[in-house]
């Protein structure tokens, strides 16, 4: 049916719905299609809006009131812009002149249920003209719709005589409106976290993004009486540039709101992981090389809201100096022959500062870092810099003294990470250094990078300048106190600054970011002996951490080893603080009592071998002994004898003396000994305090070894709400096994904090545990919704340990529910035996490293054992994400 009769119909059957629902849905597909296709967004925008104009006035004129002068059909807010995406709110004012007649009321409620019916995101109110100016005056929200009106139908006078009210000082004073739009975006956004780099941003909401150009048309429109914001080239407050700078971002953003809304089928502003590759593919953004198309139209969506929210600071500035800085006395005083501050903000003595001193668009950013009571720069000069920032070449970038006022801004006690976000927002230090230049906006579509590169990178730089402060005592209490030894910690902050910015080239960003790092000390004329030690720094910023979580560090051997990679114990106190910083920065999961403490153990143990030289490895045999000797010192003045004590170590392994510290070993020999024959399983748990399960449980499991122990046992502690992170199996001669497990509840704390619930696990262990056939199947429990649209492909690599006789099986794979369990099956499928777990979940990927042997304690040597097992694990894992 063509749009003509549908038209026809609305307006004459006795029921309008049933045509104008299919009118709409026409309009509404053939949009789509031309959206898909790469139509203007703008134009479909429109489009919609005058569909649902036609619609309704062809519905409106249906009633009797429709020929009254006394009455309006008015849209408002954004559809009052005449800006409708596919599923946008659809608001509307039914305006009368001096309220509802009599006769109006029955017709009025029936023309607003039919709305209703139409399926569309209607909201309405039915107000007069004192009725709206009144509800205007006492709710800035109202008055803000009603700064933006269309008649749809009805006589026109009625919403022109509303816009001059409400337009009035009677309502709301210029001042009063900007205060209140202003301090509603910075509520907005701190909601949002102050920053445009959500991993799920708003495309409406953050930072940046539309509401941010909506503020600045409703300021604008309240300030001039505007009716555009084309016009407001028209007062000079933007440029030419700068307006085609905005309209380019809000097209862009429509684009990715239209596309979102499509693809979601609802009025979705929130760019979910569940719709960022479809919506890339339905834009045209296709992979490049190692980079996905998602990942470069995020990057795209956060370059645009940063330099949206540079544009937002230049309006708004504006704003606040032109409408009420402009009241009272200004407060200026002189920092050198260039710069001045007025009213606490920095500004050039004139706008040609920077062309005849290029190297005042560094000072500028040094002179901020150097007086903390400025606020910001002000508008003129942000627009000076903007126009002169061109300047920034290879000329500027060699030039000494700019070079020496960077040097001088990375020395300058104060929170550098401000200074540099300054210069990232403004475009002076993705300039300045092109290397950082190339990850800003860059992302990683997976919930392991929650941050953007840059974003990352700054927030590494302030957890280092935090580490001064006396929260940072607390939360990071030996990178506080090795911060202070650092011999230059500008070393340490470039370092920060150089760690991830070869991140998306391809090949090993760690060696590629240590060439750009020397390159930049030679630039900034640093000795060699600096150089060397932030190029290595860079190179091996990935070390500390990959050695603590995924190698078994209660190993003299790794001790060892790791050491010998240490040139010099500064180089460790250097790397100690920097792998702090960049874990703490990388997503907030990452950082616990657990990593921290195995960074710590393996601080101290690394520095005790610096101390005794790596030249000799230490002798396993001596270390057991004397582990063995002093724990049997605490055994004896317990009353226990040699006897009993030696029945029960000979059955171990020697691994078993590498792990614990003597206290617990002696605990843990005691309640074995006291335990005696007692066929039941035997569970302790206790919360720990001090060494590197401080503020954790340990759960110990001390029972006749059976081949799917380690199954049943993770399948019983994650039903259990219990999230484990370490687990280590001790061999055993006999037929019993000590099994150890770290675990912490469900809402990151030890089980001690609940007496009842230790109680609970440990009597739930034994019962499950007594009898194998007893086993329960592990539950399956649904996947969490964002983990679906980062499912990877699980990686299996197996490698054998020859030093310590045993293969070492690395998992990488999304984390899920009962995974460790499902690995425990496999290993048992295959007759494989665990000694020892390294569980590493960071984010929602898991890294986890098992140490393992065959059935006889030897290392698996047969290529195909090794190929089944990857192949068994792959696809146990896989088809259960």
């Amino acid at each position: 049916m063509d749009l003509s009769e549908l038209e026809s119909r609305i307006s004459n059957d006795p029921s309008p719905v049933v045509a104008a629902r299919e009118l709409l849905k026409q309009r509404y597909q053939a949009d789509a299609e031309a959206f898909r296709n790469g139509a203007d967004v703008r134009a479909l925008v429109q489009s919609r809006a005058d569909t649902v104009d036609r619609v309704l006035g062809l519905i409106w004129n249906r009633y009797p009131f429709a020929n009254s002068a006394d009455i309006a059909l008015v849209a408002v807010g954004g559809y009052g812009r005449g800006e409708l995406h596919p599923h946008s709110d659809i608001d509307l004012l039914l305006l009368t002149r001096n309220g509802v007649h009599d006769e109006w009321q029955e017709d009025l409620g029936a023309f607003i249920t039919l709305l209703w019916d139409l399926k569309l995101d209607i909201g309405h109110s039915v107000r007069s003209i004192d009725e709206s100016r009144e509800a205007a005056r006492g709710d800035v929200t109202i008055l803000t719709n009603l700064l933006e009106t269309r008649t749809i139908a009805g006589p026109d006078e009625l919403r022109a005589t509303l816009s001059e009210q409400v337009y009035s000082d009677d309502v709301c004073t210029d001042r009063e409106y900007f205060i209140a739009k202003r301090d509603e975006q910075q509520q907005r956004h701190q909601k949002y976290g102050d920053t445009e780099y959500n991993l799920e941003p708003n495309v409406k909401g953050s930072p940046g993004a539309l509401r941010d150009i909506q503020t600045i048309g409703w300021i604008t429109k309240r300030h001039f009486g505007l009716h555009s914001i084309t016009d407001l080239t028209r007062f000079s407050i933007l440029t030419e540039g700068e307006h085609r700078v905005l309209l380019k971002g809000e097209t862009f953003l429509w684009q990715l709101r239209y596309g979102l809304q499509l693809i979601a089928d609802r009025n979705e502003n929130r760019l979910l992981f569940d719709h960022q590759r479809a919506l890339a593919q339905m834009l045209g953004y296709k992979d490049e090389g190692k980079r996905l198309g998602v990942e470069i139209m995020m990057q795209r969506y956060y370059r645009t809201v940063l330099a949206l929210n540079e544009l937002a600071d230049v309006i708004l500035q504006h704003y606040d100096e032109a409408i009420l800085t402009n009241a009272g006395e200004e407060e200026i005083y002189p920092l050198n022959k260039r710069f001045q501050v007025r009213n606490r903000y920095i500004e050039a003595i004139n706008n040609q500062v920077f062309a005849y001193a290029p190297y005042a668009i560094m000072e500028i950013f040094v002179l901020m870092a150097q007086h903390p009571e400025i606020k910001g720069i002000r508008a003129t000069t942000i627009r000076s810099l903007r126009a002169h920032r061109h300047l920034v070449d290879d000329a500027f970038r060699s030039d000494l003294a700019v070079t020496s006022l960077f040097m001088e801004l990375m020395r300058t006690p104060h929170a550098l990470d401000q200074t540099l976000s300054y210069m990232k927002k403004y475009n002076v230090l993705g300039r300045y250094l092109p290397e950082f230049g190339e990850i800003i906006g860059q992302m990683q579509h997976d919930l392991f990078h929650i941050y953007t590169v840059d974003a990352h990178t700054l927030r590494v730089i302030r957890n280092m300048v935090r580490l001064n402060s006396t929260e940072a005592r607390k939360d990071y209490p030996l990178a506080s106190r090795l911060i202070h030894r650092l011999p230059k910690v500008e070393d340490l902050y470039i370092a920060g600054l150089y760690h991830d910015v070869a991140k998306g080239r391809g090949g090993d960003h760690s060696e590629l970011g240590a060439i750009d790092a020397e390159n930049f000390c030679r630039r900034h004329h640093l000795s060699d002996r600096d150089t060397q030690l932030i190029s290595w720094l860079v190179e091996n910023h990935l070390l500390m951490s990959m050695t603590a979580q995924r190698k078994d560090i209660s190993d003299p051997d790794i001790i060892h080893a790791f050491a010998r990679s240490m040139p010099s114990q500064v180089h460790l106190d250097y790397l100690y603080v920097m792998t702090v910083c960049d874990i703490s920065a990388t997503n907030p999961k990452l950082w616990n009592t657990w990593r921290a403490s195995l960074l710590r153990q393996l601080y101290i143990e690394t520095r005790r071998a610096l101390r005794r030289g790596t030249e000799t490895p230490v002798d396993r045999h001596e270390w057991v002994e004397a582990t063995q000797s002093e724990a049997r010192e605490i055994l004896h003045a317990q009353n226990f004898s040699d006897d009993q004590i030696n029945a029960l170590w000979d059955t171990l392994d020697e691994d078993y003396f590498l792990q614990d510290s003597t206290v617990d070993i002696a605990w843990q020999t005691a309640a074995i000994i006291r335990h005696g024959d007692n066929p039941d399983p035997l569970v302790l748990i206790r919360d720990t305090r001090g060494g590197p399960t401080d503020g954790y449980s340990q759960i110990i499991i001390y029972m006749k070894d059976r081949v799917a122990l380690f199954a049943a046992t993770t399948a019983v502690l994650e039903q259990l709400n219990l999230n484990i992170v370490d687990a280590r199996i001790s061999a055993s001669e006999g037929p019993y096994s000590i099994s150890s497990y770290v675990v912490l509840d469900d809402k990151g704390q030890p089980l001690g904090l609940d007496p009842a619930r230790k109680d609970r696990v440990r009597k739930r262990l034994i019962e499950e545990l007594d009898d194998p056939d007893d086993y329960p199947e592990i539950i399956h429990r649904r996947t969490p919704r964002q983990l679906k649209h980062f499912a990877f492909p699980t990686e299996v690599t197996l490698s054998n340990d020859t030093i310590n006789q045993r293969t070492v099986l690395e998992v990488v794979t999304p984390d899920r529910p009962g995974l460790l369990a499902r690995v425990g099956q496999v290993l048992l499928d295959h007759r494989v035996r665990l000694t020892n777990a390294k569980i590493a979940t960071l984010g929602e990927r898991v890294e986890d490293v098992f140490f393992v042997t065959d059935e006889h304690g030897d290392p698996i040597r047969d290529p195909g054992v090794c190929l089944a097992l990857r192949d068994d694990l792959c696809q146990m894992l896989d088809d259960t994400q």
